[in-house]
This record gives C-alpha cells, sequence and structure tokens, in this order.
C-alpha cells in the first residue's frame, strides 16, 4: 500500500508550526507496513489543494489530508476536496448531530461565553462522502473515494486517524542496525546488500549516539532477514546500538 501525505497551511511554510503531523503520521502508517511514498505542503490556496489531491488520489493507493478544514477563512481544504471529485458540500445527519453535540459541551463548559457557530457550514462534507467525527474537535473529516480529510490540530488528528487506521496496511517491513564504521567506509557493502537481497537500505549518521543507524526494508521476510545477517557480518554491525568516539 502506498499512501501520500498532504499537509496543507500557509503557516507551515513559513516555518510558524513545525509540521508534526507530517511526521506522526509517516511513522504511524509504516509501523503499519505502508509506504509513504510522498509528503506535500501545501498553502491554504483552494485551487492548488484541489489540483493535488485529484492528482495524487489517481497516483497512490490513499492520500490523507490534514489541516484547513473548519470555519475561518483559510480553512478551505474541505471545499478544495470536494472540488477535486465535483460534488457539493452538505451537512449529513451524522455530522450535524456531531457539531450541536460538541456545542453543546462547549458551551457547558463556558458558560459566560457566546459562540456564534454556522452548524450547518461547520458540519458540511463532500456529498456523498464518509463522515469522520470524535469527541477530539468541533469540525468533522471525512473519506470521498481514496483520500481521507483530517483535522490538522494534532490531538484532533490522532484522534479521527484512529477511526481509520485499520484501512491501512502493508506488507514492507524494516530491521534496525548499528554501527560504528564510518559511512565512507561501508558504502560498497550497502550497494551489494540491496543488489542481493531486494532490499533498501538506509544509512543514517547519528552524532549523539556515536554510530551510524542502518535501516533495512523489504517486503519479504526471509530477503529482510538474509540481508541483516549479511550486513551483521560485513559492516561490524549489531542488532543493539553501539557507540564509538568519532
Amino acid at each position: 500500500m502506498e499512501v501520500a501525505l498532504i499537509t496543507v497551511g500557509d503557516e507551515l511554510l513559513s516555518g510558524d508550526t513545525v509540521n508534526t503531523n507530517a511526521n506522526w503520521l509517516a511513522a504511524e502508517l509504516s509501523e503499519r507496513g505502508v509506504a509513504v511514498s510522498r509528503i506535500l505542503s501545501i498553502p491554504d490556496d483552494r485551487a492548488e489543494i484541489a489540483d493535488r489531491v485529484s492528482e495524487y488520489a489517481g497516483d497512490f493507493d490513499a492520500v490523507i489530508v490534514t489541516g484547513g478544514i473548519g470555519s475561518t477563512p483559510d480553512d478551505v481544504t474541505m471545499e478544495a476536496v470536494a472540488d477535486a471529485f465535483d460534488r457539493e458540500m452538505a451537512p449529513t445527519d451524522l455530522t450535524r448531530e456531531s457539531v450541536e453535540r460538541r456545542l453543546a459541551a462547549i458551551r457547558e463548559r463556558v458558560p459566560d461565553r457566546e459562540f456564534d457557530v454556522d452548524v450547518a457550514a461547520e458540519a458540511s462534507v463532500p456529498a456523498g462522502s464518509r463522515p469522520l467525527v470524535t469527541e477530539a474537535g468541533l469540525a468533522p473529516g471525512c473519506v470521498v473515494e481514496n483520500v481521507y480529510v483530517m483535522p490538522g490540530i494534532p490531538d484532533e488528528l490522532k484522534a479521527t486517524f484512529e477511526t481509520v487506521a485499520d484501512e491501512f496496511a502493508g506488507d514492507r517491513r524494516s530491521r534496525f542496525l548499528y554501527t560504528v564504521e564510518p559511512e565512507s567506509n561501508i558504502v560498497d557493502a550497502l550497494e551489494e546488500s540491496t543488489e542481493r537481497f531486494d532490499v533498501a537500505v538506509g544509512c543514517y549518521p547519528d552524532r549523539e549516539a556515536d554510530h551510524n543507524r542502518l535501516k533495512v526494508t523489504g517486503t519479504d521476510d526471509d530477503a529482510l532477514d538474509a540481508a541483516a545477517a549479511w550486513l551483521l557480518e560485513r559492516v561490524d554491525a549489531s542488532e543493539t546500538p553501539v557507540s564509538r568516539d568519532w
């Protein structure tokens, strides 16, 4: 399963907000054996979002879009996804009930504050989509064909993803090895391992931990085990972290 992530928000591109959502989603998907093949950050531009969603929906098994859903003027993601699939926006019984329930809870928690919320607008999703509602946030997410639209607020994103997590699964597996050999000394061995065993091998120097971390990834358990065993012999590697004085 190959997935693309689209994170939406001017604040991501200006550096005002750290894009923790992409990192968290990529880790969650990788743990499930899914290949994250693209991570794209784009501005709050309705036409740009629609174009990218349309393109990626055809290129990948699934697309996860985060950020820019809600009722403020810069929240255009849901409408853009509707544009990508040529659909109208409309509330459903489920999303309307969810928004009303969440508003009632908020008003009970903050009784001295007025909340002027257009429930129909807040509850609107692309026509025919599958709503995703949680108790974490006000605006619902949704699934349109193979595109999953989720909030940008991290806690709300995590709660929404958990409702569909079982829909993401793949056969990619990874093994981690550690070596104190300098990168320049193991280039040939890393290249040969990818050719011999049909795996991908990444080398990630970690100066704080005083070692290089090797990530061996493949879809066949036997090939993965064989590649790991071969590297353990060839590059003075260990399955547990090691260190040296660089």
